[in-house]
């Protein structure tokens, strides 16, 4: 099953300084068909206004990916972590028994990022917080593991949950495939460009929500960046 979930159908909020988009239920967006995905809870696209964004806030038993699009974004936290994460970079915060963090763009442009939440396999914890780059020519035709809980994926960033977030670049007319777990919950996006997943066109922003499949064969329709989730 592939489902396609256009991003002119997602849910949204505009705050001024916030503009974003929810692949699942979030905030005052509501749909009961559109709680969580197997373990992925949270899929927003946000676009931060300069010298704007989060204050300080509370998390607690969520691992938090962030993965940035355009601009930077900048994190401070109540365990010392300071980092800025720049475009095509990632960011992992493991909430765990509980954090207080800010995230701001004090870039002079819009900052754009992924912000996805999995629930962690296990409660509490200390809370932990890393970045790591991931050039995009490393992953270009193929995917590229970027955050993982899972033992042998030492060049990732480590999440506490069983899942992966992967990366990949694509071209024009290029051809890459994915072996899959039928039994696992996998949702792709398209940060940019246009792909076809298995035959289903996927655009720019829409999300592709895929369960009892073995293998994705994903063809550029046009360049493309492409983040997937692989979820228990």
């Amino acid at each position: 099953m592939i489902e396609r979930r256009p991003f002119a159908a997602l849910g949204s909020a505009n705050h001024g300084w916030l503009n974003a988009r929810h692949h699942f239920s979030f905030a005052h967006y509501y749909d009961p068909e559109r709680m969580s995905w197997g373990a992925l809870r949270v899929w927003n696209d946000d676009e931060i206004a300069p010298q704007s964004g989060f204050p300080p806030h509370p998390h607690a038993d969520m691992e938090i990916i962030t993965y940035v699009r355009d601009g930077a974004i900048t994190h401070r936290d109540s365990m010392g972590n300071v980092g800025r994460t720049a475009a095509g970079d990632v960011q992992v915060m493991s909430a765990g028994s509980g954090i207080r963090h800010s995230e701001y763009n004090l870039e002079s442009v819009t900052t754009r990022i992924f912000q996805i939440w999995i629930e962690p396999t296990g409660h509490g914890g200390e809370p932990a917080w890393g970045a790591k780059p991931f050039p995009k020519t490393d992953r270009s035709g193929r995917f590229v593991t970027l955050a993982s809980g899972f033992a042998g994926d030492d060049d990732a960033l480590p999440i506490r949950a069983e899942a992966r977030v992967m990366g990949a670049t694509i071209t024009e007319g290029q051809r890459t495939t994915l072996s899959l777990d039928p039994t696992r919950h996998i949702y792709l996006v398209a940060a940019t460009g246009a792909i076809t997943v298995n035959g289903v066109r996927i655009d720019a922003r829409d999300g592709a929500a895929i369960t009892d499949v073995a293998a994705l064969e994903i063809v550029g329709v046009e360049d493309a960046e492409i983040v997937l989730v692989d979820a228990v």
